[in-house]
């Protein structure tokens, strides 16, 4: 299999991060409040302010478990391959690839010309450093677990390497897109060693000026970026800022240019005024109740599917998103690749009472439901509390502080033991692939806590087979096959109560252009430009 790219107009970076503070952006003063509906606002310089809703935890993309940091890390550092504005894969570092059939093997054909902001240059032994790194089980890396079938990387020559994995993993092109395979510059991992994390030097678009964890990261236009005419603004301050009101007033006030995310409940009152546009995007990020399927009454198939059509999907995505999403109709969202649209479980209270009594549930049924204890969970969960209690199940709603919810669902180590019932929650796939989307949610016992995400404990034979058959080819015809088969079974198997596929929801001031959310919820601004 050969993919081959020409060249790359605009390449997609994304960064999904955090502002605090008030800062001046360059926009005129007074400005906002002279607006009124659907007026141009107007801004002096090419410096932006963005504000989002917590810190970087570093700037080390192979030791960063957050979707927020890779954000910031995208934006100075590149990977081999990247992702566009519907998660599809696209060529930054590398312009072309090869993979076997077995997908064992995987060559690239490296961009040429291209430096870091150090001044050393990008070719393939760059490439060895970086994945080497992440390949080393020593290096106690975060993202170790992504690379750890690398076996090899092999310099072929100054702009060709090669990776051998140590067993067949079809998902690889869309890993090495991962964030997590961001480039370093070899010089920078020697110089710094431990401290890379706060010294970034990529090929990105950009280039590290200052990291203040509590005050913001600023960055600076890479004049010598390799993509001609970008970037189009000289510098990027991200500030985090985590009480929405605050993000809100920011770029109300012009103190920001834009702002991730917007609060459902405030999309009326901001869009079209004060020279701001509330960008809503449909996500790929999926909204479940998950249940505990080693339990009764939820280890028969006719519950699970009973509380399905219990829940009212329309009411959910009104009451509790605010009609930012769309009802969930797999187990991935559609701009996953390889999503397979499945026939939707209708609201019917009958037939879920039917199917109750079917299995032998009595009402007055006991449960608990956990999750976290943000406002907006604690709302979801109390509508799925009022809609199970008119087939008779009572629902006791359990929030919990993250630390606390997290030691609870992954200190377990004997599944007997797991005091989970119902748990709501969400996922996105940062590789934008299927399997990322699938196994580590329901792919049996290896992603049982505290290995994976698995809190259904779900472990079906006939799933597992179509799993592990979507990675062992690299044939996208084969792999979209496993998946859509494995997309049935789990739908008709009901591990979750499917909800909602989320929007994603940004704020920016109208003479912003190109900088956008991702589905996967992370920022683009590769393209930013202030007209």
């Amino acid at each position: 299999m050969k993919k081959t790219y020409g060249w790359l107009s605009a390449f997609v970076l994304v960064l999904l991060l955090v502002l605090a503070g008030c800062s001046d952006s360059g926009s005129k003063e007074g400005a906002a409040e002279k607006e009124g509906d659907g007026k141009k606002a107007t801004k002096e310089g090419k410096d932006l302010v963005i504000a989002v809703a917590d810190n970087f935890t570093t700037l080390d993309p192979h030791d960063t478990n957050d979707t927020l940091s890779n954000s910031a890390e995208k934006t100075m550092m590149e990977g081999l391959l990247g992702f566009d504005e519907k998660m599809n894969v696209v060529p930054l570092l590398a312009e072309e690839y090869e993979a076997n059939e077995e997908a064992t093997e995987f060559t690239f054909k490296l961009r040429e010309n291209v430096k870091f902001h150090d001044g050393t240059p990008f070719n393939a032994e760059a490439v060895k450093v970086n994945f080497d790194r992440l390949a080393d089980p020593e290096s106690g890396l975060k993202r170790h677990s992504l690379f750890s079938l690398i076996k090899s990387t092999e310099v072929l020559s100054d702009y060709e390497v090669k990776f051998t994995l140590s067993e067949p993993f079809g998902a690889m092109i869309n890993t090495f897109a991962h964030p997590a395979a961001l480039i370093h510059s070899p010089k920078a991992l020697e110089e710094f060693g431990d401290e890379v994390g706060k010294n970034p030097v990529g090929t990105g678009p950009f280039k590290f000026v200052e990291w203040k964890p509590s005050e913001g990261l600023k960055i600076v236009k890479n004049d010598e970026y390799w993509n001609e005419g970008f970037p189009k603004v000289d510098s990027i301050t991200f500030k985090p800022v985590s009480e929405n009101g605050s993000r809100i007033a920011m770029l109300q006030t012009g103190e920001a240019d834009f702002i991730y995310p917007v609060p459902t409940e405030q999309v009326e009152g901001v869009d079209g005024k004060n020279g701001i546009e509330v960008d809503s995007k449909p996500s790929i990020v999926v909204r479940y109740m998950a249940m505990n399927t080693m339990k009764k009454p939820y280890d028969d198939v006719k519950v699970r599917q009973a509380l399905n059509y219990a829940i009212n999907k329309d009411a959910f995505i009104k009451v509790v998103m605010n009609g930012q999403g769309e009802k969930l109709d797999s187990v991935i969202a559609p701009d996953v690749q390889f999503y397979s649209q499945q026939e939707l479980y209708e609201f019917n209270l009958e037939k879920a009472k039917d199917l109750l009594k079917e299995a032998g549930v009595k009402e007055g049924l006991k449960a608990k439901l956990w999750g976290g204890n943000s406002s907006s969970t604690v709302k979801a969960m109390e509508f799925l509390q009022q809609q199970l209690a008119a087939v008779g199940i009572e629902v006791e709603v359990v929030p919990m502080e993250s630390g606390t919810l997290s030691d609870k669902i992954w200190s377990v180590q004997n599944v007997e033991d797991a005091e989970l019932e119902l748990y709501y929650g969400g996922w996105s796939p940062s590789t934008g692939d299927a399997d990322w989307g699938i196994r580590p949610l329901l792919g049996g016992a290896e992603a049982f806590p505290p290995k994976s995400y698995n809190v259904s404990y779900y472990d079906n034979d006939e799933a597992n087979k179509l799993i592990s058959a979507g990675l062992q080819t690299a044939d996208e015809g084969k792999r979209a096959q496993a998946y859509a088969d494995v997309q049935k079974v789990l739908w008709d198997d009901a591990p979750w109560v499917f909800l909602s596929a989320d929007n994603t929801l940004a704020g920016k001031k109208n003479y912003l252009k190109g900088v956008y959310l991702l589905p996967d919820g992370s920022l683009s601004v590769s393209e930013a430009e202030i007209e």
